[in-house]
């Protein structure tokens, strides 16, 4: 099965990202509740399987102790977006390096990705409002 491993990175990465932030270094040693949002959850089932910790006693790759190298970092600032920018990288070249990861993980079923929402406002007078839509009446005049 061929699989777009550069695709496949980027969709994947934002999973990833969502279970390092919410659970840290421990990330890959966390046992999944079911009280655990779905998409941390696919995220950790993700850096499980790339890091090879799905498969105790199994050798690691160059590329997955990179990868978990990344992931203790990403942890420790999880806002840092050059270190997600590394983490996506890393996950492309691992999968490219094994393709057999790639298309395991390619075949899973995904939960509805993490999204953010993130509002700029300037101004003495700006609203930011997360639903609103239209126009918003100031009482500031145009004439």
């Amino acid at each position: 099965m061929s699989v777009e491993v550069v695709q496949l990175a980027q969709d994947l990465t934002p999973y990833a990202t969502t279970a390092i932030t919410a659970y840290g270094a421990a990330v890959l040693a966390q046992v999944e509740s079911d009280a655990a949002d779905a998409a941390v959850s696919f995220g950790q089932r993700i850096l499980r399987r790339l890091t090879g910790r799905d498969t105790p006693g199994s050798e690691t790759s160059a590329e997955q102790e990179a990868l978990t190298e990344t992931v203790s970092e990403l942890a420790g600032t999880p806002g840092d977006a050059d270190l997600a920018a590394v983490l996506r990288v890393q996950i492309r070249r691992l999968m490219t390096a094994h393709p057999d990861i790639a298309a395991d993980i390619a075949g899973w079923a995904r939960p509805a990705a993490p999204t953010t929402v993130t509002i700029t406002t300037s101004g003495n007078r700006s609203p930011a409002v997360h639903s609103n839509y239209g126009t918003i009446n100031t009482g500031d005049s145009t004439t």
